[in-house]
């Protein structure tokens, strides 16, 4: 990777990199904060680099190597394959990487396991816990054949039990001398807090290198920002990503990390529409109080959009992503405004955490579609094992006329017509819960009996038109222009359109504009840090143009503290149009 300045923001990174290659050398370690666009991947497989082609031949010859720990598969695969999957390497994601140290001490951790809470109902059905063979393959919490199996969160309380044995710690050190961990503001706060105890400025401990920025935490077990005296901090004042203007905005945004953009000639635009001039009644209830009635918040969108693509702003996927806080506001424009009321949690349909929904997006979908275009190779592969063997030409006929039924029901049926065909033709084969969920729901109740939350949202699912469906898996494959705010942290767009309202009790826009001059005047630190991180995330996400839509009535306050990031001329009250 070159080291040569070729505009302002290279010079700004090169001016990080040298910085951070003394902390490396001296063995210190560090927080590395990386602003949008700033290019904190880029650092972070630098990093790699330098320490790859100074130290791996001496810890080839320890049997030692560089811990990166990430917090997605994508990243990690990523980082294997920009370093050439070098086996001084070691990168995992944090839940693998733990596991891996772990699984020595399987004693230790079944003790550690047995005392947490989530495991208390259980411990009558062990008999001798010493006797437990401990694994973490499956992700749930069970015992089994002499088995237990550690569930995704007992991970790190388990980890952060066995940091308490000194035999770990030196085990852990010994192995891997250089630890970084990618996104660090994301990782679990209480196994941080852990790291701090037993290893920051304690000597003999690995070094440490955290690469991320604590502006761009968005979910809340994180621990937002690390600050210890024992930790060097080096920020990265580069923008690599937005032009001159959105670079402006956000240094004003956030004045403790200027960033310097690459090109201070490229044009860009800016508009801030708000809805204060509309004189109707707005909602009062719960957490949607401030916010336009829905019919008209939808024809403020289109009053926005029309604006914009009077200024020369290109609709397509391509060209615009919309973002919008909630499921609920993205469901409905999307096509699947049915799903939010359905379900008890958005993680049911927006994370497909229902086995149903699972099952239609990342199987049924794909394989239609295949089918659809005579891609028959594609159509099995998307099936899996759920597809039985063709063996002959009447076989071949009867998947054709059960895909072609699939055809005409997603395009004009029910959820409740398509389980109707699947479970009469048994092709293709359905998953085991799923199947399980649909006998237990045509099975009549015994005296006294009630419906499970899951059978009741499953009877309500049946309701629905599979085009709502088929709307949903567009949106998991990413055609939509359409994303929520949470989903695009890391991504960048040539335009973006943020959509800020009410309708989550744990963002309110209006409270954080109204102090985030002054931070130190916010009631609620949590809350005012959620929205003021999401905003952040929003602001930084374009390349060349972004607008904001506000559809709840802002303070004057807020009106200020926009004119102030964004200027008075980048203003628009729409409420008169409505």
């Amino acid at each position: 990777m070159s080291d040569s300045p070729a505009n302002p923001a290279e010079e700004a990174a090169a001016r990080s990199w040298e910085k951070l290659k003394v902390a490396l050398d001296a063995g210190d370690s560090f927080v590395f904060e990386a602003g949008a666009g700033a290019g904190k991947t880029y650092s972070l497989l630098q990093t790699l680099d330098y320490l790859i082609e100074d130290r791996a031949r001496e810890f080839v010859r320890r049997k030692q190597q560089i811990a990166c720990i990430t917090f997605t598969r994508v990243a990690r695969d990523m980082i294997l394959t920009q370093t050439d999957r070098n086996p001084v390497v070691y990168c995992e994601t944090t839940h693998a990487f733990a596991w891996d140290l772990m699984r020595q001490f399987k004693r230790q951790v079944c003790e550690a396991a047995l005392s947490l809470d989530a495991w208390a109902e259980r411990l009558a059905e062990i008999e001798a816990p010493g006797t437990l063979e401990v694994e973490y393959e499956l992700g749930h919490r069970a015992i089994e054949d002499g088995k237990l199996s550690l569930h995704h969160d007992d991970i790190f309380p388990v980890l952060i039990h066995l940091l308490d044995n000194a035999k770990f710690r030196a085990v852990l050190t010994s192995r891997f001398p250089i630890i970084l961990v990618d996104e660090y503001q994301d990782t679990d706060a209480a196994l941080i807090a852990a790291l701090e105890h037993h290893f920051f400025g304690v000597k003999g401990s690995p070094q440490f290198g955290f690469y991320g920025d604590h502006w761009q935490k968005i979910y809340g077990n994180g621990i937002g920002t690390i600050d210890h005296p024992a930790l060097a901090r080096i920020d990265k004042g580069a923008n690599f990503r937005s032009v001159k203007p959105v670079v402006d905005a956000l240094n004003r945004i956030r004045p403790e990390l200027p960033q310097i953009e690459r090109d201070p000639k490229l044009p860009g635009m800016i508009r801030i529409f708000h809805t204060n001039g509309w004189a109707g009644k707005r909602q009062t209830r719960n957490h949607w109080q401030g916010d336009l009635p829905p019919d008209e918040a939808r024809v403020a969108f289109v009053r926005t959009r029309a604006a914009l693509e009077e200024k020369g702003w290109d609709f397509t996927p391509e060209h615009t992503k919309v973002l919008m806080l909630t499921q609920r506001a993205l469901a409905n424009e999307l096509g699947y405004g049915s799903l939010p009321a359905i379900f008890r949690y958005n993680d049911a349909f927006a994370r497909k955490a229902d086995p149903h929904i699972a099952w239609f997006v990342d199987q049924l979908e794909p394989a239609a579609l295949a089918f659809q275009a005579r891609r028959f190779g594609a159509m099995f592969e998307a099936l899996g094992r759920r597809a039985p063997p063709v063996r002959g030409a009447a076989d071949k006929k009867r998947w054709s006329q059960t895909m072609a039924c699939i055809l005409e029901i997603r395009a004009n049926g029910t959820v409740a017509d398509m389980m109707a065909h699947l479970l009469a033709t048994g092709l293709p084969e359905l998953p085991e819960d799923v199947a399980k969920a649909e006998h237990k729901l045509a099975a009549p109740l015994a005296e006294g009996e009630e419906r499970s939350r899951r059978l009741i949202e499953l009877e309500k699912l049946k309701a629905v038109p599979f085009t709502e469906i088929t709307e949903l898996a567009r949106y998991h494959a990413g055609t939509s222009p359409f994303e929520t705010k949470h989903g695009v942290k890391g991504e960048q767009f040539e335009n973006v359109l943020g959509v800020f309202g009410r309708g989550w009790n744990d963002y309110n826009f209006d409270s954080y504009l109204r102090v985030a001059r002054d931070p130190g005047s916010a009631a609620n630190t949590a809350a005012f840090e959620r929205a003021r991180n999401l905003f952040y995330v929003v602001c930084s996400r374009p390349k060349e143009r972004l607008a904001l839509l506000f559809t709840q009535k802002l303070s004057d306050e807020s009106l200020g503290t926009l004119t102030n990031f964004f200027g008075a001329n980048a203003l628009v009250d729409i409420g008169g149009q409505l």
